[in-house]
């Protein structure tokens, strides 16, 4: 189907507890034409192999649906700059794991946390994670590319600027691969502006010039509970937090953007109430 400004690829984050084909019809009671799931517990290294009816049902449910795009996120326990061996060793099986899945699944984008410094330099930490994500790339043949998210700058969290991102996959052999996931709460805890027109347009060319919009494939669409520059990462309601409004109705009007499937990560209930409200406070905002 193709894309204007009035028919927005659109939509949130779905549990996969009760099956990945229930995450595809969650996602369509709540007119989703995008959803991003999770293909195993987050919490949890290991994963029970998808079988092939599960497989085949998620297809299914997925083709007859009005859900276009589907996007992984990456586990939460993934550290490719840990300074922990173990741990980066589980990481970069788990990461490899997550992209055999996902290419089971045909889901085309991964999403990850770039990781946590820990002990590490800034610097030497990105050239680990380029490292390891080459690492992880090269245990799997698959279509899948990762994502690499902005992030708040929480601890010594890697991701708070562009420029670390650019660095990260600078250093990837497999650059091809790479591309990148803007979440507008973590952004916005970096203490980036985008609050207003002016600051909106200077924004997106500093991204433009450092990472290039063609490799922006997602954008996680959250407020935040916490002020510009704080560094934390706390998502809140859509217009409820500092954010401010005009920043979203700004993404929701950018032409340049209409492709790019908007996901919300917000705080919600198993009724799925809140994402209706934020998905009707969102297209609301379309002129």
């Amino acid at each position: 189907m193709s894309h204007n400004l009035k028919n927005p690829l659109l939509g949130a984050h779905m549990l996969i507890s009760d099956g990945f084909d229930k995450a595809i019809e969650k996602g369509e009671s709540i007119n989703c034409t995008a959803i991003q799931i999770f293909t195993k517990s987050n919490r949890q290294w290991r994963a029970k192999q998808i079988t092939e009816k599960e497989i085949s049902d998620f297809k299914l449910a997925w083709k007859n649906s009005s859900v276009e795009v589907v996007i992984a996120h990456a586990s939460y326990l993934i550290n490719l700059a840990s300074p922990d061996k173990d741990i980066q060793k589980k990481s970069i099986e788990a990461l490899a794991i997550e992209l055999e899945r996902c290419e089971q699944l045909g889901i085309p984008y991964l999403v990850l946390h770039p990781g946590s410094s820990l002990e590490s330099s800034i610097q030497d930490a990105l050239l680990i994670v380029a490292e390891n994500i080459d690492n992880a790339l090269e245990q799997i043949s698959t279509k899948t590319n990762i994502l690499l998210e902005t992030m708040a700058g929480q601890g010594s969290s890697l991701g708070k600027t562009f420029e670390q991102l650019a660095e990260i996959r600078k250093h990837i052999k497999h650059k091809e691969k790479i591309g990148f996931c803007f979440d507008t709460c973590h952004a916005f805890a970096a203490g980036y502006d985008f609050s207003n027109p002016k600051s909106y347009k200077i924004m997106w060319k500093h991204f433009d010039d450092v990472l290039g919009l063609a490799n922006l494939k997602a954008i996680h669409v959250n407020d935040s509970k916490f002020d510009q520059g704080s560094q934390k990462d706390r998502h809140e309601n859509i217009g409820k937090g500092k954010i401010g409004i005009e920043a979203f109705r700004l993404i929701m009007n950018d032409k340049n953007l209409i492709n790019v499937p908007k996901i919300l990560e917000t705080p919600k209930d198993k009724d799925l109430k809140e994402d209706q409200i934020n998905l009707k406070t969102l297209k609301k905002l379309i002129v």
